[in-house]
Protein backbone atom coordinates (compact mmCIF):
# COMPACT_ATOMS: atom_id res chain seq x y z
CA UNK A 1 0.00 0.00 0.00
CA UNK A 2 3.04 2.11 0.91
CA UNK A 3 4.04 1.60 -2.90
CA UNK A 4 0.75 2.43 -4.26
CA UNK A 5 0.65 5.90 -2.39
CA UNK A 6 4.16 7.13 -2.81
CA UNK A 7 3.37 6.23 -6.85
CA UNK A 8 1.03 8.66 -6.63
CA UNK A 9 2.59 11.14 -5.06
CA UNK A 10 5.38 11.05 -7.49
CA UNK A 11 2.86 11.09 -10.30
CA UNK A 12 1.36 14.16 -9.07
CA UNK A 13 4.37 15.82 -8.17
CA UNK A 14 5.54 15.56 -12.06
CA UNK A 15 2.21 17.37 -13.20
CA UNK A 16 2.51 20.02 -10.99
CA UNK A 17 6.16 20.87 -11.92
CA UNK A 18 4.64 21.04 -15.61
CA UNK A 19 3.27 24.42 -14.98
CA UNK A 20 6.22 26.07 -14.33
CA UNK A 21 6.95 29.16 -16.85
CA UNK A 22 10.09 28.47 -19.32
CA UNK A 23 11.42 32.34 -20.65
CA UNK A 24 12.95 31.73 -23.68
CA UNK A 25 15.84 34.15 -24.32
CA UNK A 26 15.86 34.74 -28.43
CA UNK A 27 18.19 37.40 -30.02
CA UNK A 28 16.48 39.96 -31.81
CA UNK A 29 17.61 41.73 -35.13
CA UNK A 30 17.25 45.17 -36.18
CA UNK A 31 13.47 45.60 -37.58
CA UNK A 32 13.28 45.26 -41.10
CA UNK A 33 10.51 46.91 -43.20
CA UNK A 34 7.51 44.20 -44.88
CA UNK A 35 5.98 45.44 -48.03
CA UNK A 36 2.21 43.59 -49.12
CA UNK A 37 1.65 45.02 -52.15
CA UNK A 38 -0.76 42.39 -53.90
CA UNK A 39 -2.25 44.69 -56.51
CA UNK A 40 -5.76 42.86 -57.19
CA UNK A 41 -7.91 43.49 -60.29
CA UNK A 42 -11.48 42.10 -58.87
CA UNK A 43 -12.61 40.44 -62.31
CA UNK A 44 -16.14 42.99 -63.02
CA UNK A 45 -14.63 46.12 -61.50
CA UNK A 46 -12.73 49.03 -62.65
CA UNK A 47 -9.98 48.27 -60.10
CA UNK A 48 -9.50 51.68 -59.64
CA UNK A 49 -9.45 51.22 -55.80
CA UNK A 50 -6.03 49.77 -54.72
CA UNK A 51 -3.95 49.27 -51.31
CA UNK A 52 -0.31 49.03 -50.45
CA UNK A 53 0.57 47.53 -46.70
CA UNK A 54 3.78 48.68 -44.79
CA UNK A 55 4.86 47.19 -41.41
CA UNK A 56 8.12 46.43 -39.81
CA UNK A 57 9.48 42.81 -38.23
CA UNK A 58 9.53 43.01 -34.59
CA UNK A 59 10.14 40.36 -31.50
CA UNK A 60 9.17 36.67 -31.88
CA UNK A 61 7.10 36.93 -28.83
CA UNK A 62 5.39 41.00 -29.91
CA UNK A 63 1.56 41.20 -29.73
CA UNK A 64 1.78 43.95 -32.29
CA UNK A 65 2.96 44.14 -35.88
CA UNK A 66 4.19 48.04 -35.74
CA UNK A 67 2.92 49.77 -38.64
CA UNK A 68 4.77 52.43 -40.47
CA UNK A 69 3.00 55.72 -42.10
CA UNK A 70 5.66 58.17 -42.77
CA UNK A 71 6.78 56.22 -46.02
CA UNK A 72 6.07 57.73 -49.44
CA UNK A 73 4.64 54.89 -51.80
CA UNK A 74 3.44 55.11 -55.74
CA UNK A 75 3.23 52.97 -58.42
CA UNK A 76 4.56 54.05 -62.46
CA UNK A 77 2.68 52.05 -65.16
CA UNK A 78 5.36 52.00 -68.78
CA UNK A 79 3.87 55.50 -69.75
CA UNK A 80 5.09 57.15 -66.85
CA UNK A 81 1.78 57.66 -65.10
CA UNK A 82 1.79 58.12 -61.13
CA UNK A 83 -0.56 56.65 -59.25
CA UNK A 84 0.00 57.95 -55.85
CA UNK A 85 -1.00 55.58 -52.30
CA UNK A 86 -1.48 57.77 -48.90
CA UNK A 87 -1.60 57.17 -45.79
CA UNK A 88 -5.12 55.96 -44.86
CA UNK A 89 -7.15 56.11 -41.46
CA UNK A 90 -5.80 52.78 -40.30
CA UNK A 91 -1.93 52.93 -39.79
CA UNK A 92 -0.07 50.91 -42.27
CA UNK A 93 -2.63 51.26 -45.06
CA UNK A 94 -1.71 53.50 -47.87
CA UNK A 95 -4.52 53.69 -50.62
CA UNK A 96 -4.90 55.24 -54.10
CA UNK A 97 -8.27 55.58 -55.84
CA UNK A 98 -7.58 56.19 -59.00
CA UNK A 99 -4.87 53.04 -60.20
CA UNK A 100 -5.50 51.86 -63.79
CA UNK A 101 -5.49 48.10 -65.06
CA UNK A 102 -4.59 46.94 -67.83
CA UNK A 103 -3.51 43.38 -68.48
CA UNK A 104 0.04 42.74 -69.40
CA UNK A 105 1.19 46.39 -68.70
CA UNK A 106 4.27 47.20 -67.14
CA UNK A 107 4.09 48.33 -63.35
CA UNK A 108 6.91 49.89 -61.31
CA UNK A 109 5.89 50.21 -57.29
CA UNK A 110 8.15 52.73 -55.10
CA UNK A 111 8.70 52.88 -51.57
CA UNK A 112 11.07 55.68 -49.98
CA UNK A 113 11.45 54.71 -46.03
CA UNK A 114 13.77 56.44 -43.77
CA UNK A 115 16.27 57.81 -46.28
CA UNK A 116 16.07 54.56 -48.31
CA UNK A 117 14.30 53.58 -51.77
CA UNK A 118 12.48 50.04 -52.92
CA UNK A 119 11.28 49.26 -56.04
CA UNK A 120 10.36 46.73 -57.84
CA UNK A 121 8.51 45.87 -61.42
CA UNK A 122 6.06 43.32 -62.56
CA UNK A 123 3.43 42.62 -65.24
CA UNK A 124 -0.15 42.76 -64.66
CA UNK A 125 -1.23 38.98 -65.32
CA UNK A 126 -4.44 37.86 -66.73
CA UNK A 127 -6.25 35.24 -64.97
CA UNK A 128 -9.18 32.72 -66.22
CA UNK A 129 -12.57 32.77 -64.97
CA UNK A 130 -14.12 29.43 -62.89
CA UNK A 131 -16.64 27.63 -65.63
CA UNK A 132 -18.62 25.35 -63.08
CA UNK A 133 -18.41 23.57 -59.69
CA UNK A 134 -18.60 20.67 -58.23
CA UNK A 135 -19.30 18.80 -55.28
CA UNK A 136 -18.79 15.55 -54.03
CA UNK A 137 -19.72 14.40 -51.03
CA UNK A 138 -17.87 10.94 -50.76
CA UNK A 139 -14.20 13.01 -51.05
CA UNK A 140 -10.80 12.59 -49.15
CA UNK A 141 -9.06 10.29 -48.73
CA UNK A 142 -11.60 7.98 -46.56
CA UNK A 143 -14.23 8.96 -48.44
CA UNK A 144 -16.03 10.72 -45.35
CA UNK A 145 -15.54 14.34 -46.64
CA UNK A 146 -17.32 16.99 -48.57
CA UNK A 147 -15.19 18.18 -51.44
CA UNK A 148 -15.28 20.86 -54.33
CA UNK A 149 -13.67 21.31 -57.50
CA UNK A 150 -14.02 24.82 -59.18
CA UNK A 151 -13.17 24.64 -62.67
CA UNK A 152 -11.11 26.40 -65.36
CA UNK A 153 -9.70 26.85 -68.47
CA UNK A 154 -6.28 27.50 -68.70
CA UNK A 155 -5.32 30.71 -71.00
CA UNK A 156 -4.30 29.49 -74.09
CA UNK A 157 -0.57 29.30 -75.53
CA UNK A 158 1.33 30.18 -72.97
CA UNK A 159 3.24 28.65 -69.29
CA UNK A 160 0.63 29.86 -66.94
CA UNK A 161 0.61 29.33 -62.63
CA UNK A 162 -2.08 30.47 -60.45
CA UNK A 163 -2.27 31.44 -56.88
CA UNK A 164 -5.72 30.31 -55.04
CA UNK A 165 -6.92 30.56 -51.99
CA UNK A 166 -9.76 29.28 -50.26
CA UNK A 167 -11.96 30.76 -47.58
CA UNK A 168 -13.36 28.22 -45.67
CA UNK A 169 -16.11 29.26 -42.81
CA UNK A 170 -14.47 27.40 -40.31
CA UNK A 171 -10.96 28.54 -40.36
CA UNK A 172 -9.98 31.52 -38.81
CA UNK A 173 -6.93 31.95 -41.58
CA UNK A 174 -7.40 31.01 -45.59
CA UNK A 175 -5.90 28.12 -46.90
CA UNK A 176 -3.33 28.70 -49.75
CA UNK A 177 -2.12 26.64 -52.20
CA UNK A 178 0.30 27.47 -56.03
CA UNK A 179 -1.05 25.25 -59.44
CA UNK A 180 1.01 25.20 -62.68
CA UNK A 181 -0.15 23.61 -66.23
CA UNK A 182 2.61 21.59 -66.84
CA UNK A 183 0.83 18.83 -67.76
CA UNK A 184 -2.80 20.59 -68.21
CA UNK A 185 -1.88 23.58 -70.49
CA UNK A 186 -4.38 24.93 -72.79
CA UNK A 187 -6.58 22.34 -70.84
CA UNK A 188 -9.06 22.62 -68.58
CA UNK A 189 -7.81 22.98 -65.15
CA UNK A 190 -9.53 22.93 -61.35
CA UNK A 191 -8.95 23.93 -57.64
CA UNK A 192 -9.57 21.06 -55.10
CA UNK A 193 -10.62 21.49 -51.68
CA UNK A 194 -12.63 18.81 -48.85
CA UNK A 195 -13.09 19.05 -45.08
CA UNK A 196 -15.43 16.90 -43.16
CA UNK A 197 -16.14 19.57 -41.06
CA UNK A 198 -18.46 21.43 -44.42
CA UNK A 199 -22.18 21.01 -44.30
CA UNK A 200 -25.40 21.80 -46.82
CA UNK A 201 -25.40 25.72 -46.00
CA UNK A 202 -22.35 26.41 -45.72
CA UNK A 203 -20.52 29.01 -47.90
CA UNK A 204 -16.93 28.17 -49.91
CA UNK A 205 -15.30 31.21 -51.20
CA UNK A 206 -12.37 30.43 -53.81
CA UNK A 207 -10.10 32.88 -54.97
CA UNK A 208 -7.89 32.60 -58.38
CA UNK A 209 -5.10 34.94 -59.34
CA UNK A 210 -2.48 34.61 -62.39
CA UNK A 211 1.38 34.39 -60.98
CA UNK A 212 4.29 34.79 -62.38
CA UNK A 213 7.02 31.87 -62.35
CA UNK A 214 9.11 33.60 -59.51
CA UNK A 215 6.48 34.35 -57.65
CA UNK A 216 5.03 30.54 -58.06
CA UNK A 217 8.13 29.41 -56.61
CA UNK A 218 8.48 31.94 -53.66
CA UNK A 219 4.90 31.07 -52.53
CA UNK A 220 5.68 27.30 -53.19
CA UNK A 221 8.69 27.90 -50.70
CA UNK A 222 6.52 30.04 -47.90
CA UNK A 223 3.91 27.63 -47.44
CA UNK A 224 6.46 24.67 -47.39
CA UNK A 225 8.05 26.35 -44.55
CA UNK A 226 4.51 27.02 -42.79
CA UNK A 227 2.28 24.29 -43.71
CA UNK A 228 2.55 20.83 -42.48
CA UNK A 229 6.10 19.97 -43.65
CA UNK A 230 7.52 22.33 -41.40
CA UNK A 231 9.32 21.25 -37.99
CA UNK A 232 8.02 23.93 -35.81
CA UNK A 233 8.48 27.88 -34.98
CA UNK A 234 12.12 27.11 -33.86
CA UNK A 235 12.99 24.75 -36.41
CA UNK A 236 16.18 26.34 -38.80
CA UNK A 237 14.47 27.67 -42.00
CA UNK A 238 15.33 25.27 -45.13
CA UNK A 239 15.99 28.37 -47.24
CA UNK A 240 15.63 32.38 -47.02
CA UNK A 241 12.28 33.64 -48.58
CA UNK A 242 12.85 37.06 -50.10
CA UNK A 243 10.42 38.66 -52.31
CA UNK A 244 11.14 41.05 -55.92
CA UNK A 245 11.34 43.81 -54.05
CA UNK A 246 15.24 45.72 -54.21
CA UNK A 247 16.41 48.37 -51.83
CA UNK A 248 18.43 50.70 -54.34
CA UNK A 249 19.81 52.27 -51.91
CA UNK A 250 21.26 49.91 -49.49
CA UNK A 251 21.00 46.30 -51.22
CA UNK A 252 21.83 44.32 -48.56
CA UNK A 253 19.03 46.19 -46.03
CA UNK A 254 16.43 44.61 -48.19
CA UNK A 255 12.49 44.54 -47.58
CA UNK A 256 10.41 41.76 -47.46
CA UNK A 257 7.28 40.81 -49.10
CA UNK A 258 6.91 40.82 -52.97
CA UNK A 259 4.81 43.56 -55.46
CA UNK A 260 2.36 41.28 -57.78
CA UNK A 261 -0.06 42.62 -60.03
CA UNK A 262 -2.88 40.26 -61.73
CA UNK A 263 -6.46 39.96 -62.68
CA UNK A 264 -8.43 38.49 -59.79
CA UNK A 265 -11.35 35.38 -60.07
CA UNK A 266 -14.08 35.01 -56.97
CA UNK A 267 -16.20 32.34 -56.92
CA UNK A 268 -18.79 31.63 -54.29
CA UNK A 269 -20.20 27.72 -53.85
CA UNK A 270 -23.03 27.52 -51.22
CA UNK A 271 -22.41 23.59 -49.93
CA UNK A 272 -25.72 21.30 -51.20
Amino acid sequence: MKKIYYSLFLILLSLSSCEKVVDVDLSTSAPRLVIEASIQWLNGTSGNEQIVKLSTTTDYFSNEIPPVTDAVVYITNSANEVFNFTQDTEPGIYKCLNFNPVVNEDYTLTVIYEGETYTSTEKLLNTPTVTRVEQDDEGGILGNETEVKFFFNDLVNETNHYLVRIDDPYKVIPEYGVIEDRFFQNNEMFGLYFSEDLKPGDTLKFTLNGVTLNYFNYMDILLEQTGTNSMGPFSTPTASVRGNIVNQTNFNNFALGYFRLSKTEVSEYVIQ
